[in-house]
């Protein structure tokens, strides 16, 4: 297994730089129990991206021009990017993702729409408790998977920037 990083990331950058040599094939070489361990985790990472992405889209408010609205925005961004950084390792992996997501997408419009309904406090109070529960998958995923550095280095970042909307979160509210 490899060692966790003790990097700092920082996660002013929303949807960070990806250029053409860091996009390869990946996995080549590994034993079956790895690329299944893998295959799972990805899979998950990339169903609860899909979530909290949509989540974040039905918790904006129209037509609102406040911080809430501003911050909600810029979360749903770096969400979608954590999406796409998950979907391009399934194919560089030559996996496809779950045909199921869709049902992950419903939960994320519930989640989001509903707390919209609720006020600004639940729109916070929903983004503190989806993300705390990201913070600790991706823990127990980085923790039980053997992934590759790159992969791993793309994990750590996006789960810096889980926390760093739990904090954003609390302080808002």
């Amino acid at each position: 297994m490899e060692e966790q990083t003790n990097v700092t990331y920082d996660v002013s950058v929303i949807r960070p730089e990806v250029n053409e040599g860091q996009i390869g094939f990946r996995g080549q070489g590994f034993p079956p129990v790895r690329l299944a361990g893998i295959r799972k985790g990805l899979l998950t990472l990339h169903t609860l991206e899909l979530m909290a992405a949509t989540i974040y889209r039905f918790q904006i408010r129209a037509g609102q021009r406040d911080d809430l609205n501003l911050r909600l925005i810029g979360a749903m961004c770096n969400e979608m990017t954590h999406y796409q950084d998950f979907q391009v390792k399934l194919a560089e992996y030559g996996f496809k993702p779950n045909c199921l997501r869709w049902a992950f997408w419903l939960v994320g419009f519930a989640l989001g729409f509903g707390s919209r309904l609720l006020g600004p406090r639940s729109i916070l109070k929903t983004g503190v408790w989806v993300e705390s529960k990201a913070v600790h998958h991706y823990a127990q995923l980085l923790a039980s998977i053997e992934w590759d550095a790159d992969t791993r280095r793309i994990i750590e970042k996006d789960q810096a920037d889980e926390a760093a909307h739990i904090a954003r979160w609390k302080q808002m509210l």
